[in-house]
């Protein structure tokens, strides 16, 4: 059985072995959970406005004090679910979409969650919440479905997800982005829900950033509270080499995508996976999330 060097096992702590005599079970476990961590979700909370920009206004109140309670909620929700959480601000202060968009880019994030709430040209005019992203490409269009999904049911109508290509926050960040408008301000029925399932709301956003999460196997490494051996789950690779180098280049792309990527040594190859899935369902979106990135892939156990 072909042994990893000892410098390869210090480089980076998602290479990791099973039938590989140089671990041992305990040795295994202890990259597994460094592994775990290192790939820990983080998500990016933007409050909108603040400062010197209020935001929309009605009967004084005003959007950046909504969104900045909002957001601080969502984000110890999600924070209470293993999630790394980074705000933009949290407190009543001023920055401007483009600089808001260079603090997510600096910290890094699978996800940024942008959070307004909505104003009309006349009172009581629209209700219902919608999502806006740059485009309708990639993870950021999954993800503001989910979260309208979520808040749909806690009452608000479902407005849709639509482009907005102009927003400096969305076109500026290296992440997939969401601007979320949660209601509307200037409508009475949207402020009273608002208010009323504050809760409600904070924990749907959460659940609709947690549930892409889930679906993009960005969670699933933090679960380590039994000792189900990775093999014994849905796995997906994205290649087998005899060479080292091969699979270390392999790696630190997937890496370098936020993919929760590692290596195992195994009948003698160094096998490049993703995620380490109880559900079929969470492999399979994996596996189709990394073909359309352009990876060759298969499901293993």
């Amino acid at each position: 059985v072909l042994g990893l060097r000892e410098h390869e096992m210090r480089s980076n702590p998602c290479i990791i072995g099973v039938q590989n005599t140089f671990l041992t079970p305990t040795a295994y476990n202890e990259r597994k959970e460094s592994c775990g961590r290192m790939n820990m979700a983080k998500v990016i909370i933007d409050a909108g406005h603040g400062g010197m920009d209020p935001g929309a206004i009605h009967e004084g109140r005003m959007e950046k004090n909504d969104t900045l309670n909002l957001a601080l909620a969502v984000g110890d929700i999600l924070k209470k679910n293993g999630v790394d959480v980074v705000y933009t601000r949290t407190d009543d202060v001023y920055d401007t979409p483009f600089e808001k968009a260079q603090i997510a880019n600096r910290d890094g994030g699978d996800f940024l969650i942008s959070i307004h709430r909505n104003s009309s040209p006349e009172p009581d005019q629209y209700s219902g919440v919608e999502s806006l992203v740059y485009n309708k490409q990639g993870r950021k269009v999954q993800l503001a479905e989910n979260i309208n999904s979520e808040l749909e049911k806690v009452g608000f109508r479902n407005l849709g997800v639509k482009e907005r290509p102009n927003l400096i926050i969305l076109k500026r960040s290296k992440m997939p982005a969401v601007l979320v408008e949660a209601g509307f301000l200037n409508t009475a029925a949207d402020n009273e829900l608002f208010d009323e399932r504050f809760g409600a709301i904070a924990e749907a956003i959460a659940d609709g950033v947690l549930k892409t999460l889930g679906e993009d196997g960005l969670l699933q490494l933090e679960q380590q509270e039994d000792d189900t051996p990775a093999e014994k789950r849905y796995r997906v690779q994205t290649g087998a080499y005899r060479n080292w180098a091969y699979a270390e280049n392999l790696l630190r792309r997937l890496q370098s995508q936020n993919f929760p990527a590692y290596i195992l040594l195994e009948d003698g190859l160094y096998k490049v996976q993703v995620g380490a899935y109880r559900k079929l369902d969470n492999a399979v979106q994996m596996e189709k999330t990394l073909r359309d990135q352009g990876y060759s892939t298969f499901l293993a156990m």
